[in-house]
């Protein structure tokens, strides 16, 4: 007998429905399943050539894995992985196996998630709220993200950190390094830790992060161990330039172990440590006859510039002007390297750039972070954000630098060779 039932599912109050982001999950389902046969043919069809002894195909498909949902940016995903069966194998050295690039056999996220997730931290959520904070986007409970799936992400960060800090650097030169210590006070221990940072430009113009540890404060000993570090690492050429604030620890620590690379004096800084010597109705003026400064086209305007300053605000403002002058060797040592590349090295903008949201960390979150977990967060965040890093301006210049080309005011200088007496 047929009864016919009337039953109508209702919406849960905290349940968003949403008709786009269901019928986006199932064609992402049926578009994965696509892709995922297709790349399964493909192995196949590269292996048609091997047979057994008796003719047959010795490569062929062994069914579907069990069905599991992958945690993607519009919700769970479910999607069964292929098996293929390697039927001529004598030992388990011998078995050609199907591993696919598009769904790797533990994964349970996509990587766009991961990546995620050190900036949800940085951004003042809790690691036992990201379920409920990307429910919305993800699906009632994010699965795949619960507290103990976070320790164990935390777990595969540790691991590819400590081979990051352990990579063969013989191999790489940096032209320009730029150094600075990024503090995070929030969710850690009572003493501020320091996140040493130094990023390199390779000859090829390229950004990448050079170095990275936790120290105590930015002293002299804590930028020797991370230099050094990176020494024992095959480093042997020093970099031409070095850019930083005026954290007196990492210029000692860089004469001592690279004594051939200049100084250049981060003007966002020394800007800042100017401006705070003067009372705020001057520093509108005094912002802008520094700005004529370090934007001059040439060392003798921007020495001309500085005379103006003196000039202008000697009389009142004394330690605003000594604040200038005594670092004026370092803050226009640019002018010694490629016009093209002056905008890269007046500052250090490209680490405060990075850790822009670390340092508007507040303690807005709730429960305590260990220091280790809050390091392996920020280290996941800037190799992140080191693929979008700006290569340097100019064509052809870093090879110059290499085989020791002089520039003055940005432009090569071509010493000629005296002519031999007829």
């Amino acid at each position: 007998m047929n009864e016919t039932i009337n039953i109508f599912r209702l919406r849960q109050p905290d349940e968003i429905e949403d008709p786009l982001t269901n019928v986006l999950r199932s064609g992402a389902r049926k578009l994965l399943a696509q892709a995922i046969e297709m790349e399964a043919e493909a192995f196949l069809g590269a292996m048609k050539d091997l047979k057994l002894a008796d003719g047959r195909d010795r490569i062929v498909r062994h069914g579907h894995a069990p069905e599991r949902s992958i945690q993607t940016g519009i919700g769970p995903v479910p999607v069964s992985r292929v098996k293929i069966r390697d039927r001529g194998a004598d030992c388990e050295v011998d078995r050609i196996r199907f591993s696919s690039s598009i769904l790797p056999k533990w994964a349970r996220r996509t990587r766009s998630v991961d990546a995620l997730l050190p900036v949800l931290y940085l951004r003042g959520v809790s690691t036992g709220d990201f379920q409920e904070a990307l429910s919305a986007l993800l699906g009632k409970d994010a699965p795949n993200l619960s507290p103990s799936v976070i320790s164990r992400l935390t777990a595969e960060w540790g691991i590819e950190y400590d081979r990051w800090q352990k990579r063969d650097l013989s191999a790489r030169h940096y032209v320009y390094v730029w150094a600075d210590g990024v503090y995070l006070q929030a969710r850690m221990e009572d003493q501020a830790e320091c996140m040493l940072v130094l990023i390199g430009a390779t000859p090829e113009g390229k950004k990448k992060l050079v170095g990275f540890q936790t120290g105590i404060r930015e002293s002299a000993q804590s930028w020797r161990e991370l230099l050094v570090d990176i020494k024992r690492r095959g480093l042997k050429i020093a970099p031409d330039l070095a850019v930083g604030d005026g954290a007196l620890g990492f210029w000692k620590a860089l004469d001592e172990l690279l004594p051939g690379t200049k100084h250049q004096r981060c003007w966002v800084h020394k800007t800042a440590n100017i401006l705070n010597k003067v009372p705020k109705s001057v520093q509108a003026g005094m912002k802008a006859v520094l700005r004529e400064i370090y934007l001059a086209p040439s060392r003798a305007s921007a020495e001309t510039a500085i005379a103006v300053f003196v000039e202008k605000y000697d009389a009142k403002y004394a330690k605003a002007v000594d604040c200038l002058t005594k670092d004026q060797n370092a803050l226009l040592a640019f002018y010694d390297f490629p016009a093209e590349h002056w905008d890269h090295l007046r500052t250090s903008n490209p680490i405060k750039s990075v850790f822009a949201t670390v340092r508007h960390r507040t303690v807005r979150t709730r429960g305590a972070l260990s220091s280790k977990t809050a390091t392996l967060m920020v280290f996941k965040l800037v190799i992140a954000a080191a693929r979008t890093w700006r290569r340097l301006k100019g064509q052809n210049q870093l090879p110059k630098l290499i085989a020791g080309a002089k520039f003055q005011d940005g432009i090569e200088v071509i010493e000629s060779k005296p002519q031999s007496a007829a």
